[in-house]
């Protein structure tokens, strides 16, 4: 018997986007911490054992909770524009989901190991995710770290000033829930 579990965007079930900064102006720039607040994860299960993961995130709830470096500081003015600027970027009106499904689960020494298909941007790419499972305190927590290239899904990296300050294609993804 298959059991599902849909787990949900929270204080506690985070996931977020850092972006770098590159180019001759790169000091100018921001690096930026984006959370996604509106995601949902189904999570498949056969005799307590992971079988299968569905998520799906909600592009416009992209929302830009810290900018590092730059020349000035980033408050909420900042913060808005970046944001309009990150949506633009993933033409959130066209693309208003990105979409992860497994096709393989495999068990490893620290977790499970995800391949699977990513969609971003109206783009199918293959996508491997390094789930870790740890006990921390009294609850169960599933926790990755991965790296996505914009432009290996038709996403211009965002730039300014004839691309001397611009963001860098790979953006690094990172998840942390309670199971």
């Amino acid at each position: 018997m298959t059991d599902m579990r849909t787990l949900r965007a929270s204080d506690d079930n985070v996931l977020e986007v850092r972006t770098g900064v590159t180019g001759k102006a790169s000091s100018m720039g921001h690096r930026l911490t984006l959370l996604m607040r509106e995601w949902t994860a189904t999570v498949s299960e056969k005799a307590g054992e992971l079988i299968g993961v569905d998520v799906t995130v909600e592009v416009d709830s992209l929302t830009v909770t810290d900018g590092e470096g730059g020349v000035t500081p980033m408050f909420g003015p900042e913060k808005a524009m970046a944001r309009s600027n990150a949506l633009k970027t993933l033409h959130s009106k066209d693309f208003p989901t990105i979409h992860y499904v497994s096709t393989e689960v495999t068990g490893t020494d620290e977790g499970y190991r995800l391949t699977g298909t990513l969609t971003v941007h109206g783009t199918e790419r293959p996508h491997t995710v390094d789930l870790r499972v740890a006990r921390v305190q009294e609850q169960w927590r599933a926790s990755f770290e991965t790296t996505v290239t914009q432009t290996d899904f038709g996403i211009e990296p965002y730039s300014q000033m004839f691309g001397a300050m611009k963001v860098v294609d790979d953006v690094v993804v990172t998840f942390d829930a309670g199971l």
